[in-house]
């Protein structure tokens, strides 16, 4: 087992591809301790290096095109309208105006992963936790764990959609009335089952769209490699949210299976008549 950093913030799992690389680690050190430090106003800025930036250039490079011939039309319209920069690593800073001003979203830091259950409760009061950390440059076109490249290129420009926005909030006040995992008698959705119904449509999700399974999950989004190859090296599954609810998942890889909805629009509805039926009102 590698010996920690003086005052090592983040670990590593010995799989990662930053795991023996001591400037890396001081970095996300640095970055994490923005998120321990923030408590409320602007965001302050993440020090990115030139080889971040570029890390950033390269992914945008490879999934640019990608999005325009395997995203949904809606994401590539929200990313055109949020105009994020290309050439360098936006601040969150930057973002939460905008934010604020059309959905009452922001985004504010957090060092790494959350439980599932703080992060969706975060959610209803508008505000989503996101890493500033950029992944390993080894690795520039796919991450095993959320970064701030998967956080803007992914969700940022679906904050300011206003109905994606609202199911964004409402999944997070559901998470806040679920009943407990094992409480299988609750009418209301356990706070594992609202896990797995975000995971299998705001983080993976696809649906038809001309004729051809296309993605809108923040994960399939913001990697080149699984948004490249998911429709055939997946299981496409037809969208059933009670099976989604039921189904565990792994973060830490391609996903084996994507749950295809019959439209974009189809997503939105299904899922808030999903929370009504299960017992969740507002």
């Amino acid at each position: 087992m590698r010996p920690l950093l003086e005052n090592d913030l983040v670990q590593l799992d010995p799989d990662h591809p930053g795991f023996r690389d001591e400037a890396y680690r001081e970095r996300r050190n640095l970055i994490a301790r923005i998120a321990f430090d923030y408590r409320s106003g602007p965001v302050p800025e993440a020090p990115y290096t030139e080889e971040e930036h570029g890390v950033w250039r390269e992914v945008w490079d490879h999934l640019a095109p990608l999005h325009r011939e395997r995203a949904c039309r809606e994401c590539v319209e929200l990313a055109d309208e949020l105009g994020l920069p290309r050439d360098r690593v936006p601040q969150l800073a930057e973002l939460n105006p905008r934010l604020l001003a059309t959905t009452g979203f922001q985004m504010i830091p957090v060092a790494g992963l959350v439980s599932g259950r703080k992060f969706l409760e975060r959610l209803s009061e508008r505000v989503f936790l996101s890493t500033q950390y950029v992944r390993h440059s080894a690795r520039p076109l796919y991450t095993p764990e959320p970064d701030v490249i998967h956080e803007l290129v992914g969700h940022a420009a679906t904050l300011i959609h206003p109905q994606l926005a609202e199911l964004n909030r409402r999944l997070g006040q559901a998470a806040i009335a679920a009943g407990p995992a094992g409480d299988l008698d609750s009418e209301t959705p356990t706070a594992l089952e609202l896990e797995r119904v975000y995971w299998y449509t705001l983080e993976f999700g696809a649906a038809l769209q001309d004729g051809a399974v296309r993605a809108y999950g923040a994960g399939l989004l913001s990697s080149y490699g699984e948004l490249q190859t998911y429709t055939e090296q997946a299981e496409l599954l037809p969208f059933d949210l009670e099976r989604m609810a039921a189904t565990d998942y792994d973060p830490t890889t391609y996903q084996p299976r994507i749950f295809v909805a019959p439209s974009f629009a189809r997503v939105l509805s299904e899922v808030n008549l999903w929370l009504e039926s299960r017992g969740f009102k507002e």
